[in-house]
């Protein structure tokens, strides 16, 4: 009788899949992005966050984002926190912007309700094709620099220098040579298509953090058990200041318009790419539910605003569910039902090192930075827009400064050869309004 129900309800036999295969597929992705749980509530913590409960902030807002893609789309993909968006808000929002969580919150509460409302009319896809093409390929290639940058500088590998800004940390400290080596073993665990590696790199770098010793202790400390219940969440919940982004909206326009494009491609990306390797597409190429798709990922931003998240977003990391059969939602119920299941194991994770998360940013942004293959480097307006955008985010340490660098480059560029008549409306506003931000020093 159950089984019937489930067929039925995820079209199982439609999509020439068993439940064996879907919840086989479902614990595929879970180990995949399983890592969010610990590394996301690190870069929260940064912005000024209580860390306590941010654990179960995002396996709340991860349980919740990928249940509501299954019921609008009955697709095999998992949400969760986003990698990127969770350094522009620690990172650029809160820290470089000295605006407070609270009010980052609530730029990505609006962020959420102006990505659903460009979905719903159909503006989404407008927006989406009058960006150029390197510009998209340069915010990601740039977020994949900035979060290896943050993984590096957190393990102490990059440390400031008067002289030269940055340079190299001191390989001679134990923590600091187990961060590089455990980048090493994540790279050759990935290459070796090991299902998730990310995970695995990081147990075996707090298991051996046991034995380093700090002066404090030891680089991991004692966890207080292995099983417990779920740390509270009401610092955070329903904390977002919905004010503050409206009475500063001159200073925090360019947040809500940054938060919304790098979350929109992201999403536009990651789901072309999974649904090409679940065979999700039709006869055209295209993704039938993609609006219901890319409404369940504005719905999870809002939804994590009020738990206390940076936006939720889509993950790449649902390729390896489709790769291992998974072609509907029930995949993505699984994912859910793993990430609820994770809280109860706060006490192990709350005593993993910051350390260990490291190999995990670098080999996001590894993955990030695949994106340059497709980069046209016969044009060099495209190429010298791209290097711009990556450079800068990075370097001034700052998603929203690369987006409006590389938005003005490309205008200007273009303007200067002539090629006027390729830019889009669009980006001839956005990039004028950066610039003018710029000249009147609106920050």
């Amino acid at each position: 009788m159950l089984v019937a129900f489930i067929d039925r309800v995820f079209q199982l036999k439609e999509h020439k899949t068993t439940i064996k295969t879907e919840v086989v597929a479902g614990l595929t992705t879970f180990a995949a992005m399983s890592y969010i749980l610990i590394v996301n509530p690190s870069i929260l913590g940064l912005s000024g966050m209580p860390i306590e409960g941010l654990i179960t902030v995002t396996a709340l807002a991860a349980c919740l984002g990928t249940l509501l893609m299954a019921w609008l789309t009955n697709y095999p993909i998992a949400l969760a926190p986003g990698m990127g968006l969770n350094a522009f808000f620690a990172f650029t929002i809160c820290m470089s912007r000295e605006i407070p969580w609270e009010a980052a919150l609530g730029i990505v509460f609006y962020n959420g309700i102006l990505f659903l409302l460009l979905t719903v009319s159909g503006i989404r896809k407008k927006i989406a094709d009058a960006i150029p093409d390197a510009l998209k390929i340069g915010v990601q290639c740039g977020i994949g620099l900035f979060i290896a940058f943050i993984g590096l500088k957190n393990a102490n590998l990059i440390v400031d220098n008067p002289a030269t800004f940055v340079s190299l940390g001191d390989l001679s400290e134990p923590a600091v040579m187990l961060a590089f080596l455990g980048i090493i073993f994540t790279v050759i665990l990935v290459v070796k298509k090991v299902t998730g590696a990310i995970l695995i790199s990081i147990i075996t770098l707090t298991v051996i953090g046991i034995f380093i010793p700090t002066e404090n202790g030891y680089l991991t400390s004692t966890p207080s058990g292995i099983v417990g219940m779920p740390e509270p969440i009401g610092n955070t919940l329903f904390a977002m200041d919905l004010v503050y982004p409206i009475v500063n909206f001159a200073s925090t326009w360019d947040l809500i318009f940054a938060l919304m494009f790098v979350n929109m491609f992201d999403t536009i990306g990651t789901l072309i790419g999974v649904s090409k390797r679940a065979n999700l597409t039709d006869a055209n190429g295209k993704l039938p539910k993609m609006g219901r798709a890319m409404t369940a990922d504005a719905g999870a931003s809002i939804v994590g605003a009020g738990l206390g998240t940076s936006p939720v977003t889509s993950y790449v990391e649902s390729a390896t569910g489709a790769a291992a059969g998974g072609r509907t939602g029930l995949t993505a119920v699984v994912v859910g039902i793993c990430f609820l299941l994770a809280l109860f194991l706060t006490p192990l994770m709350v005593v993993i090192p910051i350390m260990a998360t490291t190999p995990a940013l670098v080999m996001v942004g590894i993955y990030m930075m695949e994106s340059i293959r497709s980069l046209d480097f016969d044009d060099m307006a495209s190429v010298a827009t791209a290097t711009i955008a990556l450079m800068a985010m990075p370097l001034t340490f700052s998603i929203s400064e690369g987006i409006a660098l590389g938005f003005i480059t490309y205008v200007i560029v273009k303007l200067g050869v002539g090629e006027y008549r390729r830019i889009s409306a669009i980006t001839y506003i956005l990039a004028l309004v950066f610039l003018l931000r710029y000249l009147l020093n609106l920050k």
